[in-house]
């Protein structure tokens, strides 16, 4: 899956329009970024990768890329 592809499912997770999520965009910068959304990305993340991720590394989340990163 390719960068844009990963982008383009968080933006399609967090209901955002196309385009408008860059990598290096810190997640405090982003509207859409709340606490459905955090909770959609989890979803998102163990049905497409089969991560499972605790609270502790949500809240660690500070930029798109850390989730990006995730997504393998």
């Amino acid at each position: 899956m390719t960068i844009e592809e990963k982008l383009a499912l968080l933006e399609e997770t967090m209901e955002m329009d196309a385009g408008s999520l860059k990598a290096d965009m810190d997640l405090c910068d982003v509207e859409e970024y709340d606490s459905m959304s955090k909770l959609s990305i989890i979803v998102m993340l163990e049905d497409e990768f089969g991560i499972k991720l605790t609270s502790e590394v949500v809240r660690g989340f500070q930029t798109v890329q850390d989730i990006l990163e995730l997504m393998k």
